[in-house]
């Protein structure tokens, strides 16, 4: 018993507190236990996370190479969300090699470079098309960043939803309106949609 009482005190999380991990989102420490594993006494963390209804127990002593994490403090939100108020991306790579940069980017953990999936992706609705995968990239990207930002400012997730929304409308309707758009002059678009498709707006713009 006073082994497990000194093992707990040497956590790097509480019972009850906020944490990140890659590519899911935030949960809480629900729990610590012990629990036997082929014989041997192995002690996880239990993790909640209350907007997939999903709980996952992770190796205390595995934590932190699995990249579990705690929230980011302030001055690392407000960097992300200087990422989301910037320029996009144009990559020339092969869309199909750049779905692999991206995915990489949001497994990493790092809510900056999540920040950069969620900028590069993003299109106005009803602006311009988007193919479903880059939308289903957009959209992780926003809601990984809504769920961090929501628990360090202490707020809803619905009301960091809408500040992301409303960070990544506004630079991309200042990129296009500046001629700076998403599109590239390649046989096609960083989403994988044909530039063909996307040219007669830019003209017309």
């Amino acid at each position: 018993m006073s082994k497990a009482s000194k093992a707990v005190s040497a956590h790097d999380f509480r019972v009850g507190e906020a944490v990140v991990y890659p590519g899911r989102g935030v949960g809480r420490v629900a729990a610590i236990e012990c629990q036997e594993v082929a014989g041997f006494s192995l002690e996880v963390y239990v993790i909640s996370f209350e907007l997939e209804n999903a709980v996952l127990k992770i190796p205390t002593s595995k934590a932190s190479k699995q990249g579990l994490r705690g929230v980011s403090d302030a001055a690392t939100i407000d960097k992300a969300l200087d990422v989301l108020n910037g320029r996009s991306r144009k990559p020339a790579t092969l869309w199909s090699r750049r779905v692999q940069e991206l995915e990489a980017k949001l497994a990493s953990g790092d809510i900056i470079q999540v920040s950069q999936v969620a900028r590069e992706m993003y299109r106005v609705p009803g602006v311009s098309e988007q193919s479903f995968s880059a939308r289903l990239l957009s959209e992780t990207a926003a809601s990984l960043i809504a769920q961090e930002l929501a628990a360090s400012r202490d707020i809803k997730v619905s009301e960091a939803m809408a500040l992301i929304q409303e960070c990544l409308e506004r630079s991309a309707l200042r990129e296009a309106a500046g001629g700076g758009g998403h599109e590239e002059g390649s046989a096609s678009a960083p989403d994988g949609t044909k530039a063909s498709g996307s040219a007669p707006q830019v003209r017309r713009g």
